[in-house]
């Protein structure tokens, strides 16, 4: 009888591991965490969109080494990719994770938080006070869907575990003897994007607010708030400069960010004057920004970004 009790007990536990583990999608494969100064380390997550390929991993999860702790950046987009960064972690330093930051609200940045209050469930996770407001208002749940439709299901089996502290403009966090100073402009990509300043190190996390040899959704964002972004963060003593999404570098960075930006709407500017419609301007447009055409997702965004420009110049005459 016991013996058909244990095997019993046995089969329901393990049909119990096989239903969990049916409810997530696989693990992410490891990516190199590349230390761009000393106790800075960057993952440069693939550029692009989201897809079955890269199962959802797309951004920059950067960590920082602390005297007593580890302080995490923007750790990505699923609980299967916040694991994968704690392996990164883990080869560099036994310390424990005590605080997490989410630049803005895009779920590709901070859904990973899950993995790190799963292994700490006192882990700070700091964002805006606008991004505590969003998650709340169920922009969240919508940017789930959608990585669930476009990954096929790899991110399943994350919950969204937002920020637990607001951290604002002029702030200065000291953690586990480090440093972050917060930069933030209210409209700048999301409307809630927060930039993270080590002033020690001499490196800046500049979230979505710049990328580098990808271009993504404007629509939440204005392009003279983004500008106005690039130049506070240009306007630190930064000299490591770490975008949202492509590799990090000096200043050359945000400058060429910014020139795309720049260019893009005051393009559209001069042709608006003309009398053109964003249909009728698009090519031309597209063709001063020649120097971006081998941006990854230059074709699938330029069009948009031109209508939104247009309506955002258009709204500036008012």
């Amino acid at each position: 009888m016991n013996q058909l009790i244990s095997k019993s007990l046995f089969l329901i536990i393990l049909f119990h591991s096989i239903s969990v583990f049916a409810e997530r999608g696989a693990a992410v494969e490891d990516y190199a965490a590349d230390e761009i100064t000393k106790g800075v380390y960057v993952i440069h997550g693939p550029l692009g969109v989201p897809s079955v390929e890269n199962q959802g991993f797309i951004n920059n999860p950067a960590f920082i080494v602390g005297e007593q702790g580890i302080l995490v950046v923007d750790p990505g987009s699923s609980v299967q990719i916040g694991e994968m960064v704690q392996r990164q972690i883990a080869k560099v330093s036994d310390l424990p994770v005590v605080a997490v930051f989410n630049t803005h609200i895009h779920g590709d940045h901070w859904f990973a938080n899950q993995a790190f209050k799963e292994a700490n469930p006192d882990v700070l996770i700091f964002g805006h006070e606008t991004m505590r407001k969003l998650v709340e208002k169920g922009e969240g749940r919508s940017f789930m869907q959608t990585l669930m439709r476009m990954t096929e299901g790899a991110v399943k089996g994350t919950v969204e575990v937002p920020p637990n502290r607001s951290a604002d403009h002029g702030e200065e966090i000291k953690l586990a003897g480090v440093s972050i100073r917060i930069h933030y402009q209210a409209k700048a990509h999301s409307h809630s994007d927060i930039m993270l300043e080590l002033p020690q190190q001499k490196v800046i996390f500049l979230g979505d607010n710049v990328m580098n040899k990808r271009l993504g959704q404007m629509d939440s964002a204005t392009f003279r708030g983004n500008i106005d972004a690039i130049d506070m963060a240009l306007a630190t003593s930064a000299e490591f400069f770490v975008p949202g999404h492509g590799l990090t570098g000096g200043r050359e960075v945000p400058l060429r960010y910014r020139e795309y930006l720049s260019r893009l709407k005051s393009e559209v500017a001069k042709y608006y004057e003309e009398g053109m419609s964003d249909f009728e301007m698009s090519e031309a447009v597209s063709q001063s920004l020649a120097g971006f055409h081998d941006w990854i997702d230059f074709d699938r965004n330029v069009g948009r970004h031109i209508s939104l420009a247009y309506l955002e110049v258009e709204a500036e005459l008012f």
